[in-house]
């Protein structure tokens, strides 16, 4: 076993998982150490006779409720939204258990059922407000979700200009990028369509869909909150999905009904999850180019 399996074969036991034999490396997560774990029969209680589970941990966690609202996130998504999600077969201080999932089929079949699935979600969860009734977590960034009833103002105070204070994004955006990003900000209403607000996933980059064993596409790390539905749209459209995925584009657009603009919204509707990555990350693979490109139409000439 390596040094980050062994941490979470003995975070299971001391949390009463006791008969888990091994415990195998995940790949994807960048903020907290995955694992699947293996049970030594073949009776598990993770889930539907599986004998193995998704299990993820913080050497430190930076919150106590990290996991629970993760947790709660994927109950929101599944029970209010209809999107297929691993089960909670724990959610601790600083671990959580879930059942194991598939990776997805790059097909163009299984993008077409995402495309319905999404679609579903973001079409029948519609608020009047924006936000969350608690804060969570993106990555290892709190997520701030005050109410909101104006979609402009929340995404602007609590999806962008929140990471300003954040030390490597001061570092990698000078005084006239910040300064750019807050004209950018002003202009929101001129730059976006008024859209309603409709619960989202809010981490919904590629390796983030997955599969059922039964072949359903499923999400996994969410972030949830109302939020406009194009915010899910701009992550999967910028974290380089496959060729197979340009069905779903397509079909989610009719679905939807989206305008023909949609695309160019997509980096202004990005810039939040570049900027969480070049708070978090280093390197930041490229998020702070991304960020002043987006930026250069705002920046005041000399």
């Amino acid at each position: 076993m390596t040094d980050e399996t062994s941490f979470l074969l003995e975070r299971l036991h001391a949390a009463g998982l006791t008969d888990v034999v091994a415990v195998e490396p995940a790949v994807g997560g960048l903020a907290a150490t995955a694992g699947l774990a293996r049970r030594g029969d073949g009776t598990s209680v993770f889930v539907k006779g599986f004998v193995k589970a998704f299990v993820k941990a913080f050497g430190e966690p930076p919150s106590d409720d990290v996991f629970a609202a993760e947790a709660e996130g994927l109950t929101a998504l599944r029970e209010a939204g209809g999107v297929a999600t691993p089960e909670i077969v724990l959610a601790g201080r600083d671990l959580l258990v879930l059942s194991v999932l598939k990776p997805r089929p790059d097909t163009e079949a299984f993008w077409e059922r995402f495309a319905h699935a999404l679609a579903h979600l973001h079409t029948t969860t519609r608020s009047p407000r924006f936000g969350w009734h608690r804060d969570n977590w993106l990555g290892r960034r709190r997520q701030v979700n005050t109410w909101d009833d104006d979609g402009f103002a929340f995404f602007a105070q609590h999806r962008l200009l929140r990471w300003l204070g954040e030390p490597r994004v001061q570092e990698a955006l000078g005084t006239a990028d910040r300064a750019a990003l807050e004209r950018l900000c002003d202009r929101l209403p001129e730059l976006l369509p008024v859209r309603p607000a409709c619960l989202t996933h809010g981490d919904l980059w590629a390796l983030n869909v997955m599969a059922t064993p039964g072949g359903r596409p499923a999400l996994i790390d969410p972030a949830v909150s109302y939020m406009w539905a194009e915010v899910d749209l701009a992550h999967v459209w910028t974290t380089a999905p496959p060729p197979e995925a340009h069905v779903f584009f397509e079909l989610y657009a009719e679905l939807t009904g989206l305008d023909r603009d949609w695309r160019e919204r997509m980096p202004i509707l990005q810039l939040r999850q570049h900027l969480a990555v070049i708070a978090q990350f280093d390197p930041d693979w490229g998020a702070a180019d991304l960020v002043r490109a987006t930026l250069a139409p705002f920046r005041r000439r000399p």
